[in-house]
């Protein structure tokens, strides 16, 4: 009797697990069912394609093309396969190893050509007797401007199927499409460090000369406020010509600000008022380096520097939801909007001179193409200004944008 009972425990034992695990499998499989199977494959391609991507828009280097390598294999679908640029092997995924030399050889030709080859067994021999090599596609790798910057090897353990052969060129017209965003990334970064570079040498000419007069005017007068004013330079100058980050944050930009109105002030006298109106909640928000400062020193040198009497430069940031709206505004002489509009619109041939309105074209459209080539093109400048009205540049920045960050 005891004995059947336990018999009986155990079959109840084993059909409760294996109910348990069919529950699981169905479970599983109601999980999965959520899409079909075109649909779970389409999902494969485009993860495995993401992971590839993120390493070559880094540009083809050898430790980028380590980290592809791998998920490139898969979306061909290759025994092995090889990433080189136009000289060297630089990574390769599973079988081939041995044949490294070989396949190098091949993708500098392709290269050389810019034409795509199947290689087979007469170009691939070895001495070894268990090689599973038989063959291989080489395709190009086409950069930026149509330039071919290095080659995709494929390595098949049969003679190179067509759908191989397919799955390889599509594959290498992809990667080389991520090849040349890559390198359209690294030109705009260095544009965006030469737009600097522009800005620092508006700056230089005309603000440092007057900045240094207003400082020896206090030597002998005043020699502590004439110190202060020294390391006030000091910091300012820093500031505009440090080397690294493209991006601020707006406190640190304020902070310059505030130098470059001390000194301004000291120039200047009571002519020059300042108006601040901060919303403490936007002062970490990143926006492009140097792309307030300009604003202000328009504001003084080609608003008010010209205007008799006592004039007023303004400046506010606030909070607006998932932006910050800045604004610099003065009521100096102001410009005729079709002047600004005309002189923005032939900076190209414009020579220009510190002492005309040149410097100021070029202050507004090197923040307005900045502020629209990080953030799109919705966040450009407005400018408001008329003949004797004063002028009024408004941005606005999103208060978190993907890639960027301030120091960056």
């Amino acid at each position: 009797m005891g004995g059947n009972l336990s018999a009986v425990f155990a079959v109840l034992s084993l059909v409760s697990a294996l109910a348990a695990a069919l529950y699981a499998v169905v479970r599983l499989r109601a999980r999965r069912g959520i899409a079909t199977a075109t649909q779970r494959a389409t999902y494969e391609v485009l993860h495995t394609a993401g992971l590839a991507a993120d390493p070559l828009r880094a540009g083809l280097t050898p430790a980028g093309a380590a980290k592809a390598v791998r998920h490139l294999r898969a979306l061909v679908g290759a025994v092995g396969l090889a990433l080189t640029d136009r000289a060297e092997l630089l990574a390769l995924d599973g079988r081939g190893t041995h044949h490294g030399e070989q396949l190098l050889a091949a993708a500098r030709r392709a290269a050389a050509t810019e034409r795509s080859t199947v290689l087979g067994d007469a170009e691939l021999q070895c001495d070894r007797v268990d090689c599973p090599v038989r063959g291989a596609v080489v395709a190009p790798l086409t950069g930026a401007d149509g330039r071919v910057v290095g080659a995709l090897v494929a390595v098949a353990d049969g003679p190179p199927a067509p759908g191989l052969v397919q799955a390889t060129l599509e594959t290498a017209h992809w990667a080389g499409n991520q090849l040349a965003l890559a390198e359209l990334d690294s030109s705009r970064e260095r544009l965006a460090r030469a737009e600097i570079r522009a800005l620092r040498a508006q700056i230089s000419p005309h603000f440092i000369y007057n900045a240094l007069t207003a400082i020896g005017s206090f030597v002998r007068t005043d020699p502590e406020r004439a110190r202060e004013l020294i390391l006030e330079f000091a910091e300012f100058t820093r500031y505009s010509f440090r080397a690294h980050g493209e991006f601020t944050t707006l406190a640190e930009e304020l902070r310059s600000i505030d130098r470059y109105l001390t000194i301004e002030r000291a120039r200047f006298g009571d002519r020059l008022q300042v108006r601040l109106q901060i919303a403490p909640e936007v002062l970490p928000v990143t926006l492009p380096f140097l792309c307030l400062q300009p604003l202000v020193e328009n504001a003084v040198r080609h608003g008010l520097s010209r205007k008799p009497g006592t004039g007023m430069v303004s400046i506010e940031a606030r909070d607006a939801g998932a932006e910050c709206h800045i604004t610099v505004e003065d009521d100096g002489v102001g410009m005729d909007p079709a002047t600004l509009t005309a002189g923005i619109a032939e900076l190209a041939r414009s020579t220009g001179d510190p002492g005309d309105d040149s410097g100021q074209h070029v202050g507004l459209s090197n923040v307005d193409e900045r502020l629209r080539s990080v953030f799109g093109d919705r966040f450009g400048l407005v400018v408001e200004t008329g003949l004797g009205s004063g002028t009024k540049v408004s941005m606005r920045v999103p208060k978190f944008h993907p890639g960027v960050r301030a120091g960056s």
